[in-house]
């Protein structure tokens, strides 16, 4: 017999409709659990998605329970232009249709006072229609306290002690409340559907000498495209000719357009500016980067955060504690006072009706949500609220310096000419010896002589020796560009020599013939932003250490130079274990900063590992979350976004309860009534948004 455990587990990811808010979450995942073959459900409002997991899942048992909850499965997730203006959703015409009955209504009793309250009876019974069918939905579910149940009590209540007028304005109001919901839900929604339409519908496949379009998403590794000047890169793919400028700020974020070449490697999504460019294709659609990007994303807006789970267990045991309060204020107070009976039961009534936990619920998973995506516009990839969350608390960062704190490949930092020649006849010659060597040092050579504006020539005869350099002849002379090492030469350039290395410098010498004609020394220098993005950190509160396998001295030269901790000679294992011997000694929450197969060990071991974009794949994939600019403030621009994050957060949790304390008691006294207790529930889901929606609009300081 095959059991439970024998069967394969499986986990299925659905796209739904009509799923707004926290309370629709719990609605669905409620139902869900009750399955005997699910094990797990997490449901996400603000993508339109419901993760399961479980044994042997039927994808037609789960679409048809979801159906019934009133939930119905799409076979994908909604574009943003495909969504329909509020006015001609379900939602959007309930609500007008509901607030034409309450005007009749009101103009009726008003014009024929004889008429009574039967009007507001009708408006309410027919804008009741469609709650008291989502309640009688979940509760076959199994999952009687919900909002939609709150709400039937309540209106059906109202009715029966002769508060028509009140149950007819709760009602509409409760609608109104829906459709905003859903209106915040969409756009949020829409904020991730946009990124799939950044790449192109069509390319222009090469065949031969002949072109044609093809639709993007048939494109496969290993066919050629040709991009024009200002059009979208339609997949992930290598230069294979041409040179343009390249705009990649819908992928990472960067204003500044980037010059690509021949082997250049471009992102789907991109604009080519200046020239046509021919692509060799490396990736299909299906896992281009922008592909990439909003799985992670999606998948990390499905991943609660510690506090976001926090709060839906408050808001599990809340709601019975809730209508336990709501019966003990209809039917207490009438045998201790003179309170009479129906307005004991209006007041309990209206307590359960500001006691609904909508505001509360969707308080984190809203700014989560937001900010994910303000991240992922920005070209920084957090895989999950949790990571969201964990980066605010980030005491220590260790960062690599080869590709991480550093370009990763050496520049001319310093040159002297020595006797008559000057330097930029130094930087001349060396760059003659060295214009057909791919050696990094070479091409940092070369490059320094481009920048500098020195007239390029090439030396012939040009000859390798192996330890020692390379030499030739160029105008006459037989140059040579050699290490110090085998040189003797006076005790004032010896001397100068051993300084620059003591900087971690590496420094070659010009010779012609015998005689020393000067020197240039290079280093793997920091990045741009590499000082700027450290001194974020520790205005932050974050300390800096570097760990590096490069050789100790070069790595305590790069250290006094950026003004950290920096330890080198390292083996991957062993930058791992200083992660774990901070973390022991309490210095944490670390972070570890890296780019490479060498940090793979140090990513997992870190409470968030963050990998450099440029990196290998096993460092993004161990990583918890990635910088796609490839620059060091990203670290400092996700601390800061995590913390904003969690001060929203904070900001909706004292909004949502703030608001329900103040009501609360004001309708326990009799102040306030029922629509005023829904003006103030709705009016705190639509605050609660609202703000988290402000994240979009974070700036990066």
């Amino acid at each position: 017999m095959t059991t439970r455990q024998d069967t394969p587990r499986d986990t299925l990811r659905l796209n739904v409709q009509g799923m707004d808010c926290g309370g629709c979450e719990r609605n669905v995942e409620t139902a869900l659990n009750r399955l005997p073959q699910v094990e797990q459900v997490s449901a996400s409002s603000m993508n339109g998605t419901v993760s399961v997991t479980g044994h042997a899942l039927d994808h037609d048992t789960l679409s048809q329970t979801l159906a019934k909850l009133g939930y119905p499965v799409v076979d994908a997730s909604p574009k943003a232009s495909s969504s329909p203006p509020w006015w001609r959703t379900p939602k959007g015409q309930l609500v007008v249709f509901s607030g034409a009955l309450l005007l009749v209504a009101g103009l009726l009793t008003m014009s024929f006072p004889e008429v009574g309250s039967w009007p507001f009876v009708v408006a309410t019974l027919v804008g009741w229609v469609p709650i008291g069918q989502a309640a009688w939905r979940a509760l076959r579910m199994g999952n009687p306290l919900t909002i939609e149940m709150l709400m039937s009590i309540a209106a059906l209540g109202a009715l029966t002690i002769g508060a028509a007028a009140e149950a007819a304005v709760v009602v509409f109001l409760f609608a109104v409340g829906e459709l905003l919901e859903g209106v915040a839900a969409g756009q949020a929604r829409r904020r991730i559907a946009a990124l799939a339409n950044l790449a192109p519908a069509t390319a222009r496949l090469l065949e031969g000498d002949a072109i044609r379009d093809v639709p993007a998403d048939t494109l496969t590794p290993g066919q050629r495209v040709l991009v024009r000047p200002g059009d979208r890169v339609p997949c992930d793919g290598r230069i294979v000719s041409g040179t343009s400028h390249l705009d990649e700020s819908p992928i990472n974020g960067e204003s500044v357009p980037r010059q690509r070449a021949a082997n250049d490697n471009v992102w789907a999504g991109t604009v080519n500016l200046d020239a046509a460019l021919e692509l060799e294709v490396t990736r299909g659609a299906a896992d281009n980067t922008i592909a990439r990007i909003i799985h992670l994303v999606e998948e990390a807006q499905a991943a609660k955060a510690p506090v976001a789970r926090f709060i839906d267990r408050f808001a599990r045991w809340y709601m019975p504690l809730v209508v336990g309060v709501a019966l003990l204020v209809a039917v207490v107070p009438p045998w201790l006072t003179d309170l009479a009976w129906s307005e004991s039961v209006y007041r309990a009534l209206a307590l359960l009706l500001i006691a609904c936990p909508c505001a509360l619920v969707i308080s984190t998973p809203a700014a989560i949500a937001a900010g994910l995506s303000t991240a992922a516009r920005r070209g920084l990839l957090i895989k999950g609220g949790a990571v969201l969350e964990q980066l605010g608390k980030l005491k220590r960062v260790a960062v690599d310096k080869t590709g991480t704190l550093t370009a990763g490949a050496p520049s001319v930092t310093d040159v002297e000419g020595w006797d008559e020649p000057s330097e930029q006849e130094v930087v001349r010659l060396a760059a003659a010896l060295e214009q057909d060597s791919s050696h990094p040092m070479a091409v940092a050579i070369v490059e320094h002589a481009e920048r500098s504006g020195v007239p390029l020539g090439r030396a012939s005869e040009g000859q390798a020796q192996v330890g020692q350099g390379v030499s030739g002849r160029f105008e006459g002379r037989e140059l040579t560009l050699m290490s110090p090492r085998q040189w003797q030469g006076g005790q004032a350039q010896t001397a100068r020599i051993a300084a620059l290395e003591a900087q971690g410098k590496t420094v070659v010498l010009l010779l012609d013939g015998e005689r020393a004609l000067g020197m240039l020394a290079l280093r793997d220098e920091p990045r741009e932003d590499t000082p700027a993005a450290i001194d974020a950190l520790n205005r932050l509160g974050i300390s800096v250490v570097m760990l590096s396998g490069d050789n100790a001295r070069t790595v305590s030269a790069m250290g006094e130079q950026l003004g950290i901790e920096a330890e080198g000679e390292l083996m991957p294992e062993d930058k791992a274990q200083r992660v774990r011997d901070w973390q022991a000694q309490g210095l944490g929450p670390v972070g570890k900063v890296g780019d490479g197969i060498n940090d793979a060990p140090a990513l997992a071991a870190a409470d968030v590992g963050i990998a450099m974009g440029g990196g290998t794949d096993v460092a993004l994939e161990t990583a918890d979350a990635a910088l796609l600019k490839n620059r060091v403030m990203g670290v400092a621009e996700l601390v800061g976004l995590s913390r904003a994050t969690l001060r929203n957060v904070k900001t909706n949790v004292v909004l949502a309860l703030g608001f329900k304390a103040i009501f609360l008691v004001s309708t326990l006294l009799g102040v306030t009534g029922m629509w005023v207790a829904v003006m103030a529930d709705t009016g705190a889901t639509v605050l609660v948004t609202l703000n988290a929606m402000r994240l979009l609009g974070y700036r990066f300081r």
